[in-house]
């Protein structure tokens, strides 16, 4: 059996899912609840588009929160940790990455090239973690009246 098949998949999950409670966006990976739930059934150009929607709310927030980060010492960092990421993973999803590593073990932080103090993690992640659920949770609602008014047009269609 090849190694790719011994893998599994990657996922956007961060093991704390909060749709189960009713969230209609993660807490933790920021997937629609939706997206959560089929996930497994999900065609892999499904998966790049979520990938990608997630990645882009990662960039937009994460970049400009760690402008002092090092890439190179963040990625060798990553390998270092052997946390696996996809191919076309974007700085933001790196970074993330680091600094999830780091929420978790603040000591990491000097090691980790994101530039941060270790009494800064905290601070840093839960300012991180507001602002990107608020990201998602606005793409959630910008898809939904999207969705919404889409169907108006079609029942508006289907009764002319």
């Amino acid at each position: 059996m090849s190694k790719d098949h011994q893998l599994k998949a990657l996922t956007p999950c961060a093991g704390r899912c909060s749709t189960v409670f009713g969230d209609q966006v993660c807490r933790g990976c920021r997937r629609f609840d939706h997206e959560v739930i089929r996930w497994n059934n999900y065609t892999e150009e499904q998966h790049l588009a979520v990938w990608k929607r997630l990645d882009e709310q990662l960039d937009r927030i994460l970049v400009p929160m760690l402008v002092h980060a090092d890439i190179l010492q963040v990625e060798q960092f990553l390998d270092r940790k052997k946390v696996r990421l996809p191919a076309n993973a974007t700085l933001g999803r790196k970074l993330y990455h680091a600094l999830k590593l780091c929420e978790k073990n603040n000591h990491l932080a000097d090691e980790s090239g994101l530039g941060v103090k270790v009494s800064a993690v905290r601070a840093v992640w839960d300012a991180f973690e507001a602002k990107v659920l608020k990201l998602a949770e606005a793409s959630y609602e910008l898809a939904w009246i999207r969705a919404n008014s889409f169907g108006k047009k079609l029942i508006d269609m289907i009764e002319e």
